[in-house]
């Protein structure tokens, strides 16, 4: 107990949860008391008090306010942020939610709901949800776990476009298991988060070089680095983040615009680039400066798996490692070097099916037997280790097949060894770096007609394919690319 020279109370103002400290002497408390008035206690005379400051809460100040801490508060995509709560009253229930704006000004948010621990204490990493965007010990569900908030635009996708900057959430702790949207409910304490995928230090250089749109970043330091061809799929445009991250961890990368980009010959929803574009990307790649030229891996999503496959096979072109997601072995279009045109993808329709709800899927586009006999890259004449990722509930695209197709024909080739499958089942079509959302279906074109696609995948087992798929992508990249670089 402290001694009564030291009593003193705290008033909370409940409308702006501001502190209000009152020093109420001895000599005053003691007046108190020995007053005369009939029927009026020190209760009531400190209630007298407490209308009089416009209707606020005695807290005693021996109990602190509640307090939610993140750490790191700021931290790359790829790492895990411990969140946890403290000061809570025993087996209470709360709920933690986590909001942000997209680059696009577009609310997106998850929550969970826990019940503290008897010390009051609630820690993500250690307790399990009960129920919201995901239920069970998942230490980075506020996380992967963000979706588009009630009300916003349809068929969104949470995607980067600024890597110089980084996503910013608000992590919240309220009273009760409610919703986000159930406002009513009191806010007992928050914390902000920066997300970022360039780490500092990180250069990022705008690449318009010998017909080449992309862009390169490098770690800090003078290098030379072991380096990573980044290429995405027939969305198009040029796609940063992934290859900043590359960065991040100490990996030169260069991102390689190839179509839907204003720099490269129109129109934009044709390929109008050809071979010799692809491998004077890695040619540039290789002749930098700050660059190791006998460690070069490339990556590929989607059409990029094509794309790697294909640059992988070139005479003249000889790359340390493959890392193909979720993607076809040749196309149903032509793709030429003699005069850089191919089809438009439109005309590919006769392969797309639809839901009920008359969203496309892809998948049969990239069936092996669908595929243009001459498109096929010749996978026997591949040199080096390639690891093929699959969602196992991939809806763009027949990745299973097309995995057993590249194991079979270097099985039939004496080269096995070279082979590595990853499988993830639930996981869908965008296998991208960890702790980020999937969008299980997203808008895809709005001209010449407005398509929202279906990429598959379902929430938890696909946050763990991705978690665990980028493990597998740096442990691969480490030794494909790194391994005796430094004399190990």
């Amino acid at each position: 107990m402290a001694p009564l020279s030291t009593v003193f109370l705290f008033l909370r103002v409940d409308r702006s949860s501001t502190m209000v400290r009152a020093h109420i002497s001895v000599t005053t408390i003691r007046k108190l008391i020995e007053m005369k008035i009939p029927s009026i206690s020190v209760h009531r005379n400190l209630a007298c008090l407490h209308r009089t400051v416009g209707g606020v809460r005695w807290k005693s100040s021996f109990r602190q306010a509640p307090l939610l801490t993140a750490a790191p508060v700021r931290a790359l995509v790829d790492e895990q942020i411990s969140i946890k709560g403290r000061f809570l009253p025993p087996h209470c229930p709360v709920t933690v939610c986590a909001q942000m704006h997209s680059e696009d000004g577009d609310l997106w948010e998850a929550f969970a709901h826990y019940k503290t621990n008897a010390d009051g204490t609630l820690n993500l990493t250690r307790d399990h949800s009960v129920g919201g965007s995901y239920s069970g010990c998942e230490p980075m569900g506020l996380f992967w776990g963000l979706q588009p908030a009630p009300g916003a635009r349809e068929g969104l996708r949470l995607r980067k476009k600024n890597v110089e900057t980084p996503f910013v959430m608000h992590v919240s702790l309220l009273e009760g298991h409610v919703s986000p949207s159930e406002r009513q409910s009191t806010e007992l304490a928050a914390v902000t988060t920066e997300r970022w995928y360039m780490a500092p230090g990180v250069q990022r250089i705008d690449i318009r070089q010998d017909g080449v749109v992309g862009t390169l970043f490098l770690p800090p330091g003078p290098g030379p680095f072991p380096a990573m061809l980044d290429l995405w799929g027939m969305g198009g445009g040029l796609v940063e983040y992934r290859s900043a991250l590359f960065a991040s961890r100490g990996y030169a990368s260069l991102s390689l615009a190839y179509i839907g980009h204003r720099d490269l010959p129109g129109p934009q929803n044709r390929i109008n680039v050809g071979d010799s574009y692809f491998k004077s990307a890695f040619h540039l790649l290789k002749d930098h400066h700050q660059v190791c030229a006998d460690r070069i891996g490339i990556i590929g999503l989607s059409f990029g798996v094509y794309l790697t496959l294909r640059i992988a096979t070139q005479t003249g072109v000889k790359p340390s490692c493959l890392i193909c997601i979720n993607g076809p072995i040749g196309s149903t279009t032509k793709l030429s070097d003699a005069d850089g045109k191919t089809e438009d993808f439109e005309s590919e329709q006769k392969y797309w099916t639809f839901d009920d709800q008359g969203h496309v899927s892809f998948r049969d586009v990239s069936l092996p037997a669908n595929l243009s006999s001459e498109s096929k890259v010749k996978i026997e004449r591949l040199a080096c280790p390639v690891t093929y990722i699959v969602g196992e509930d991939d809806l763009s695209c027949s990745s299973i097949e097309n995995a057993n197709l590249i194991e079979e024909t270097l099985r039939a080739a004496g080269k096995s060894q070279l082979f590595t499958r990853l499988s993830y089942p639930g996981a869908g079509h965008l296998i991208e770096p960890p702790y980020t959302p999937n969008s299980r279906t997203s808008l895809w074109s709005v001209k010449p007609k407005k398509r929202t696609t279906l990429w598959g995948g379902h929430l938890t087992p696909h946050a763990a394919a991705q978690e665990d798929a980028w493990k597998k992508i740096l442990g691969f990249m480490e030794s494909n690319l790194r391994g005796g670089i430094y004399g190990e």
